[in-house]
Order: C-alpha cells, then structure tokens, then sequence
C-alpha cells in the first residue's frame, strides 16, 4: 500500500535532478522535497504544523522561512520570499496552510484526488480524521505478514509497521491525518505517469469498489 522501496528510490533520483533545472522556487521546493521520497511533502507539512503553536493555521513570513530552513531545504531567502508573495494572493502577511500545501503537492488529477480520498475514509473507521492502529482492525489483514506467521511480530505490531511505513523515518509518531495521507500519495503519484495504473493500484491495495 506503501510506495515500493524501487518506486521510491527513483522518484528521488528524479526529484534530486529536476530540482538543479527548476524554473521557479516553489518548483524548487516541491523537487526538494520529493528528493526525499514519497513521504517529503507529508514531513514538510509535519514540519510546519509543529510551529504552529496556536493553531491558526496560517504562516506569517518569519515562520514560513523557519519552517523551510528547519526541514533542512535548501533555498536562498529572496527565494523564499518571492514564494511566500507569490502565494499571499491577498496581501494579508500570511499563508493559509491548506493553500501553501496544495500549490507544494505534485498536480494530481482530480480521480486520482477522489481515489486517495476513499482510500483514506474506508481507513478510517470512526470517522475523527485520524487514521490509527485501532481503525486498521478488520481493515487491513495481516494474517499472511511473514513476521506475523513466524511469531516475531503481534498483529498490532505489523499495523504499527503499517502505518509507520507512511511516516518520514525519524518522526513516526503511528498515526496519520487527512492530510497527512494525501501529502505522502501526492508524492507516489508523482512517481506514477499513468493514471489508469494509479488507479489499479489504489483499488487493489486497498479493496476500493468501482
């Protein structure tokens, strides 16, 4: 369900070489980030909710350059800041974060948007927005894990490796959002030319109808 340790590994490759040749700085940024594999984007946004202290959701420019330097990106800050003008279309001093995240994310077709979005809801079983080991129960089946047949991991062991196979490396904390979710297959899907292989591999993956 994951990205394939190959798939990943060349979207890196990729993302690594795109990123020297990029027009504008939120391509930069965007390349940047896929440089680190699927789940980049999703650490970015990690990253910035963080610093989000009192939950406004929004980003003056002082935190937004924060942000992206504490990630470990490698922009200049007049490049930061014709970014951060770019996407402050109001002139308010401020980013929504929903927004700065969209205009980050690889541009997916809007089937392959509602494919993540159903995968994401039959996840999440009690429906709070938060995909965790208690929703994987019944959803997804580990019986056939090699580590769970040969004892050496519970069942809620593998859904925890499960769901930490989504998370940036150094920062799982067993969990996934909404958004979480969408930033980590906006990266795989940036790894995916066609959509009618996306497409297939969503479905199977994760039992979608249709």
């Amino acid at each position: 369900m994951a990205a394939t340790e190959r798939g990943n590994r060349e979207l890196m490759q990729k993302s690594a070489e795109e990123a020297k040749n990029a027009k504008t700085p939120i391509e930069k940024l965007r390349c940047q980030c896929l440089s680190r594999g699927a789940h980049g984007i999703k650490g970015l946004g990690r990253s910035f909710r963080i610093m989000d202290d009192d939950r406004s959701r929004s980003l003056d420019f002082n935190e937004f350059k924060k942000g992206i330097e504490n990630y470990g990106l490698q922009l200049e800050t007049n490049e930061i800041r014709e970014m951060f003008e770019e996407l402050d279309r109001d002139n308010s001093g401020s980013l929504d974060f929903e927004e700065f995240l969209k205009a980050v994310r690889p541009p997916m077709s809007r089937r392959r948007v509602k494919l993540i979005h159903e995968a994401f809801v039959k996840l999440d079983r009690t429906g709070d927005g938060v995909v965790t080991v208690e929703d994987l129960h019944g959803v997804y089946d580990v019986s056939k894990h090699p580590k769970y047949l040969n004892g050496e991991l519970t069942k809620d062991q593998c859904l925890r490796k499960f769901l930490d196979s989504f998370d940036s490396p150094d920062d799982k904390d067993g969990q996934i959002t909404r958004e979480e979710f969408l930033n980590y297959y906006a990266g795989v899907s940036a790894s995916i030319d066609h959509d009618a292989y996306f497409d297939l591999m969503m479905r199977t993956a994760y039992g979608l109808s249709g």
